[in-house]
């Protein structure tokens, strides 16, 4: 009967919590965001004490680092994005025109294509006539947003909320642990430290060890292909080097990308041997130096659940779903292995406590079993 209890009570905190989290998505973004930048640097500020320095500097040092990385990319690197694609925007009815005299023929006179059918002329049209609006993104989005004044207000004050937010989260970060797992009733307290700890470690090896590594080889794709000459090579670069968290998928979006705005750019075919050699150079140092520095011998969430859970997440609950999706998901994959194991050593998987190496020494036992199942 208290087991019984005690399963109806975990299931209506359950419950008040997911109903609590639904209900409040709206205004919990910028918590969720300033907890997950606080997770990113807790680990940073822990480093910093061991260098004798107090809690509070070390979590004003990397408050600091964090947030000037933020204005850095929102003040240089994203004018640079936007101009960029108002520039490949620009360049498409080029493009287009480059592809219908070249390979036009071609295909006409080996596979009797007729290009004439995808309306060349209209699909560029459409192209000029809105690329201005298309490659605005900045401009577009504040001018989204000053349509309403409440809006602006909300954003405001979100905005103005994560810094502070995060910075308290920070200094209280291993307190709020220490306090979290001392409300744990003793009796699951070691299962669900060991659980925590599991998942930190899954979670940890993706959002820390594989979001630096993504962020390297985006550095590592735009330099080389800025040597290489190619006019988009920031924003290849930085396409490439985000999706690079599925394995070769980074690999197969960027060399193709780049090899076909090499052959637009230049119409030579040899320029697509410094672009294989770019990518080719990169993947040597991320197997060699940067996944063996950076996530070591962790194992992350599988890229397929990374797709799905973030996927599942924004389309259940937004982009705050977004934002808890991974979190979610590395509890959910640490219980479910617990459960696997648990499953495995449990009776319903052997006999008689006896698991598949140790059947081989009894059989009588065998025999038995094949009895029961004729």
């Amino acid at each position: 009967m208290i087991l019984d209890s005690g399963r109806w009570f975990w299931l209506v905190v359950s419950g008040i919590v997911v109903s609590l989290l639904y209900l409040l998505a709206p205004i919990l973004t910028p918590f969720l965001t300033a907890a997950f930048l606080a997770y990113l640097g807790d680990p940073l500020v822990d480093r910093l004490e061991t260098w004798r320095l107090s809690r509070t500097l070390s979590v004003t040092t990397v408050f600091l680092v964090i947030f000037l990385f933020i204005l850095l990319f929102f003040l240089f690197l994203l004018p640079v994005l936007e101009t960029q694609v108002k520039l490949f925007i620009g360049k498409v009815p080029a493009y287009i025109d480059w592809v219908v005299n070249v390979l036009g023929p071609y295909l006409h006179e080996h596979f009797q294509v007729d290009t004439s059918v995808l309306e060349v002329d209209k699909i560029k049209s459409v192209i000029t006539s809105h690329w201005q609006e298309t490659g605005g993104f900045i401009r577009n989005a504040i001018q989204a947003i000053s349509k309403s004044g409440f809006v602006v207000l909300g954003w405001v004050a979100n905005l103005a909320l994560i810094p502070i937010i995060t910075f308290y989260l920070l200094r209280d970060w291993d307190r709020m642990v220490a306090y979290i797992d001392d409300l744990l009733p003793r009796s699951i307290e070691p299962l669900v430290a060991k659980l925590a700890t599991e998942s930190d470690e899954v979670l940890g090896a993706f959002l820390r060890g594989q979001l630096l590594v993504m962020l390297a080889l985006a550095v590592i794709y735009s330099l080389g292909l800025s040597l290489v000459g190619l006019e988009f090579a920031l924003l290849i670069g930085l396409i490439a080097g985000l999706v690079s968290f599925v394995p070769y998928l980074g690999l197969i979006v960027g060399v193709s990308i780049a090899g076909i705005a090499i052959l637009f750019q230049t119409q030579d075919v040899f320029d697509l041997f410094w672009i294989l050699a770019v990518f080719g150079v990169a993947q040597v140092i991320e197997g060699t130096v940067l996944t063996p520095l950076l996530v070591g011998e962790r194992i992350g969430l599988h890229p397929v659940t990374v797709i799905f859970s973030v996927l599942a997440g924004g389309q259940l609950f937004g982009f705050f779903g977004i934002l808890l999706a991974l979190p979610v998901a590395a509890v959910l994959a640490v219980i479910m292995r617990h459960i696997h194991d648990t499953y495995k050593r449990s009776h319903i998987y052997t006999i008689d406590g006896l698991e598949g190496e140790e059947l081989t020494n009894y059989p009588e036992t065998n025999d038995n079993v094949l009895k029961g199942q004729e």
